[in-house]
């Protein structure tokens, strides 16, 4: 049985996840081997499963989003070539604002600890260097992160020999309608008026990024990740990866699908978004191609059966349903999600879901 979850929301980490759905199907299944395979799309909890799987954690501390330090874990595998994984919410995530978000924080939060993480790796000898993006509480363009590693110019020359990844599933441009100031500026506390004068700075810097990567990486799907921190990235060299195909990649988790007779998976919200680029989406395909089956324990499942039947799942169940209510979920998911597991794997016969 292979258990490989991303995270819940900000209810569970994809690590919490697993380990809840193993305590549940093991009570009512325990002669099966069941391996924990805990998954991310670049954004928090990036580290986390990273660090169950390879590499050494380690701590660094950095200026947080509103300068106060905070301690970021990042990871570092010595195996050739030798990379580090950063999360940039480790450094500037919402989370680290010390409460809800704000028109000051809006404007205020930066990114300057993920270039601290940045060229600690760099100094620790990577030669590739994969930042997860995601539940950032900035919108500066990645100015922040690119000052502390002492302006574009020096930046690309620091990095100018290291393999730099922009893991992310979010594939929207810095600017426009689409953009980080627009799409996201209003998650990250920026009221009407604050979300102009967010793109009206990331339109000013984007002609640095432009003009520095010598194309329009601002353009580029992704760009406007974590609060424009893609486009930085992008224009100091770096390419854009789906986070999720990065933590299947660098984890073996085709392998481990391979050597599954059934694959459980989950988050927390199951909906037409899962089945495009998300944890779910990716253990399905690379299932179906086996004929494997795919459990879904979810938070919310919002899909019909013909989506799921479309999309190789063989079962979605749902924690609000069992329940009662969405908040009922949140407030009970690892307890809720054991218990679900356990009923699923009660109903198991092998070959389909009762």
């Amino acid at each position: 049985m292979l258990i490989a979850p991303d995270c819940f929301g900000d209810s569970l980490t994809a690590v919490q996840a697993a380990e809840s759905i193993a305590r549940g199907w093991s009570a009512s299944r325990p002669a099966d081997t069941v391996r924990l395979a805990p998954q991310s799309d670049g954004g928090p909890g990036f580290v986390e499963v990273l660090a169950s799987r390879l590499g050494e954690v380690r701590t660094l501390t950095v200026s947080g989003p509103l300068d106060a330090e905070v301690a970021a874990r990042w990871v570092l595998d010595a195996d050739p070539p030798v990379t580090a994984y950063i999360e940039c919410a480790q450094a500037c995530g919402l989370t680290l604002l010390g409460g809800p978000p704000t028109v000051r924080t809006a404007l205020e939060a930066h990114s300057r600890g993920v270039g601290q993480l940045i060229a600690a790796a760099r100094a620790a000898g990577a030669g590739r260097i994969v930042v997860g993006l995601g539940g950032s509480s900035c919108t500066d363009g990645g100015r922040g992160m690119v000052e502390a590693l002492g302006g574009l110019d020096a930046a690309r020359d620091l990095l100018a020999d290291v393999e730099l990844i922009a893991a992310t599933d979010v594939e929207h441009p810095l600017l426009g309608q689409m953009g980080a100031a627009r799409v996201f500026g209003p998650q990250k506390g920026a009221d009407p008026d604050t979300v102009d004068l967010l793109e009206s700075r990331l339109a000013a810097w984007a002609d640095d990024l432009d003009t520095a990567a010598g194309r329009m990486v601002s353009d580029d799907p992704g760009a406007g990740a974590a609060g424009g921190l893609g486009a930085a990235l992008l224009a100091l060299g770096g390419r854009r990866e789906p986070g999720a195909a990065v933590i299947a990649e660098h984890t073996g988790l085709a392998d481990d699908v391979a050597a599954a007779d059934v694959v459980i998976t989950g988050e927390g919200r199951f909906d037409d978004q899962s089945l495009h680029g998300k944890v779910v989406s990716a253990l399905a395909g690379a299932a179906r191609a086996r004929g494997i089956p795919v459990l879904v324990l979810a938070g919310q499942v919002t899909l019909p059966q013909q989506a799921l039947q479309a999309a190789g799942i063989a079962a979605a169940h749902s924690l609000t349903d069992r329940a009662g209510s969405v908040q009922k979920a949140i407030d009970d998911a690892a307890d809720l999600l054991t218990a679900v597991a356990a009923e699923v794997a009660a109903g198991w016969h092998g070959g389909g879901d009762s």
